[in-house]
């Protein structure tokens, strides 16, 4: 007879569980695990071992089984808090949220004075988007358990996700002035410092993180947000490729690698489709045999159901850009329904809601419920506005959920699904090929431009051109720094050089990125005294910076969109490089659609022309100033009723084709 078997007849039930208990305490889980279940065999209702091999499961992942285990232990147990607490944790893991709050709920009820079950009804409620509950539950538990640094990191994430910055950065501080090396308070340190716009001290956080646990994939994934916020996109990418190599199913840090390709020079589509590619391998391709039937009716004429998916139904450049074509939709042949991921609703969010035949509120709804959300829906086609940009569900595009799946807007590009068919684009953006597309949607390119542009809001009143009243003219950009790499620096400072008297505003982080851009005019012969780097504004003082800007300066091979946009509402032209891939075109697209495709350069040498015939022309610029408003106004970039019939015949056709079989979605 094995030896194990004889210790369970040898030696009481009480003896061989307390064994387990403390080998299940100093972590040797198997052995733990083989006397609960040694004890199981000869005791099946025993509560406290079904509990506790329920709890070895969820601790080495397999939280179905944990659950199944946990529940059992409670039909012979049900009065254990811990039991409850437990299944919480699980159920939590399985993306059961409504399950796990039922069972901390039961714990509280048990245990009133429970701090550790506060704190999981805390985790339940925040991954609910229920967020002022959770800091209640977070701050009960704090009253019961002071000392408790997990409640204060876990109180500061539902603040950051509130836009309560600085109250979370006291919270995690609070965390560490509990437990000095704690690596997750440093990682979120360093996201709400991101977040709150500084920089330098949150790559320093995560990076203290990371001296303490080289291995955290998630602070490798927040280091690379705020290093590309500083234009440090090499070593963002590093940080990102970090973070993957330690966890290869992070689609966050996989994504945000994808994204922030598109930022750096030299990069082309077969570059960055090799890691669309990748990531499809992870996330996509192993969905393919789980996708379910659908059941749309392939009714050619009908009322089409429309469903747009996006974390920025707020004041976001997403939100803008999406907002005229909602407000424009033919009611009687599209029903529009939003899917939102927005953390922290605004004014405009309301918009949205108003709008919608449909709203959904996605956070804390796992990829495999929203699937079933959407099928639920009658969706016909589903338009993700995101792409590989933060907060995006992309995992639920690659599960199918309609029949036809469309990206627009997150920025100008391929998602790089195969379940994703079409894209909305522009032929400046994706000139006509004769091959086949090399992404993996294809382009479908609007009449005019690929998007709408409506200021939504208070607009300060256009000013004399500045440099009538100055020593010279005032080149300016207000893009986000990411976009602003080295060569662009060089360009620009070629651009000063060339333009005598003068200067470039310019948006750029405080700390070691200013440092950095000066020193780079610098070598460049470029003094400080010409350059006024500005931060973060709000949107009427940002917008206000463009009365002090004689001419706009586009990066390059990111383009600005709103940036674009904005400069040109308030009569500023823009200088533009137009590049190969379509993020680098959005500047040309732009311009196009207002009849300026003139100051669009051929090559960096063309761009130093175009900056320097127009600063030498104050005839030329004070006309422009003058009446870009109005031509804004008059042409198809702000006419909001032509570009929803051109996006809706978009739409038809797709579902022409969808219903007629002629482009299925999988090959």
């Amino acid at each position: 007879m094995p030896s194990g078997k004889i210790g369970v007849w040898a030696v009481t039930i009480p003896q061989t569980f307390q064994s387990a208990v403390q080998h299940h305490q100093a972590g040797r889980l198997a052995d733990a695990e083989a006397l609960y279940r040694q004890i199981l065999a000869v005791q099946p209702n025993h509560a406290d071992a079904l509990h506790l091999l329920g709890l070895v499961a969820h601790q080495v992942g397999r939280d179905d089984i944990a659950a199944d285990l946990i529940r059992q232990s409670i039909v012979f147990g049900p009065n254990n808090p811990v039991a409850h607490f437990n299944l919480s944790a699980a159920c939590r893991a399985l993306e059961r949220f409504d399950e796990a709050m039922s069972a901390c709920r039961r714990a509280l009820e048990l245990k009133p004075d429970y701090p550790e079950a506060l704190l999981g009804f805390g985790n339940a409620l925040r991954d609910r988007g229920q967020f002022d509950e959770a800091i209640a539950a977070y701050r009960r538990a704090l009253e019961l358990k002071p000392d408790y640094p997990e409640a204060h990191i876990n109180l500061g994430t539902a603040l950051t996700a509130q836009g309560r910055l600085d109250e979370a950065v006291a919270a995690y501080r609070d965390a560490l002035a509990l437990r000095p090396g704690l690596p997750e308070a440093y990682n979120n340190l360093g996201a709400a410092l991101k977040d709150r716009g500084q920089y330098d001290e949150a790559v320093d956080a995560c990076r203290r993180a990371l001296e303490i646990k080289p291995d955290y994939a998630a602070a490798h994934n927040n280091l690379g947000n705020a290093l590309r916020e500083q234009g440090e996109l090499d070593g963002a990418l590093a940080a990102y490729r970090r973070a993957i190599e330690i966890k290869p199913d992070h689609a966050g840090a996989h994504g945000n690698l994808i994204y922030t390709l598109h930022f750096l020079p030299g990069q082309d589509a077969g570059t960055i489709g090799g890691e669309q590619s990748r990531w499809n391998r992870q996330f996509s391709d192993p969905l393919k045999p789980l996708i379910a039937p659908r059941f749309n009716s392939p009714a050619v004429a009908g009322r089409l159901r429309i469903g747009y998916v996006s974390p920025d139904f707020r004041d976001h450049a997403v939100g803008r850009f999406a907002l005229p074509l909602l407000e424009r939709h033919d009611r009687e042949r599209f029903e529009f329904l939003c899917y939102s991921g927005v953390l922290q609703p605004d004014w405009m969010t309301e918009r949205f809601r108003a709008l919608a035949g449909g709203w959904r509120n996605t956070i804390g709804v796992s990829d495999v419920r929203l699937a079933e959300i959407i099928r639920e829906d009658g969706v016909d086609i589903l338009v993700d506005l995101a792409l590989h940009t933060g907060g995006n569900r992309l995992p639920v595009f690659a599960r199918q959920p309609a029949p036809v799946q469309v990206s627009w807007l997150g920025y100008p590009g391929s998602a790089g699904l195969p379940s994703i068919r079409y894209r909305l684009t522009d032929a400046q953006m994706d000139p006509m090929e004769e091959g086949p597309p090399s992404a993996a949607e294809e382009p479908v390119r609007l009449p005019d431009c690929w998007c709408c542009y409506n200021p939504v809001g208070e607009s300060p009143e256009i000013n004399a051109l500045p440099a009538c009243s100055a020593n010279g003219v005032t080149f300016g950009s207000l893009n986000n720094f990411a976009k602003v790499n080295e060569s662009v620096l060089a360009l620009w400072s070629s651009v000063l050089e060339a333009v005598k008297g003068s200067r470039l505003i310019m948006f750029c982080p405080e700390g070691r990125t200013r440092e950095r851009a000066l020193a780079l005019f610098g070598a460049r012969g470029i003094t400080a005294q010409r350059v006024d780097l500005v931060g973060y504004l709000p949107r009427l003082e940002y917008l206000r910076l463009y009365q002090r800007i004689d001419i706009g300066l586009d990066p390059f091979p990111c383009n600005g969109m709103t940036t674009t946009c904005d400069a040109l509402w308030m009569g500023v032209p823009v200088v533009t490089a137009p590049g190969a891939l379509p993020v680098s075109r959005a500047g040309l697209s732009i311009l196009t659609s207002i009849g300026l495709e003139a100051f669009a350069a051929s090559s960096e040498a063309d761009y130093l022309r175009v900056a320097m015939e127009l600063a030498a022309d104050l005839p030329r610029l004070e006309a422009l100033r003058s009446t870009l408003r109005s031509r804004m106004l008059a042409s198809p970039l702000m006419d909001a009723p032509r570009f929803a019939r051109n996006v809706e015949a978009a739409y038809r056709k797709m579902w022409e084709r969808w219903c007629s079989g002629q482009s299925p979605l999988l090959e």
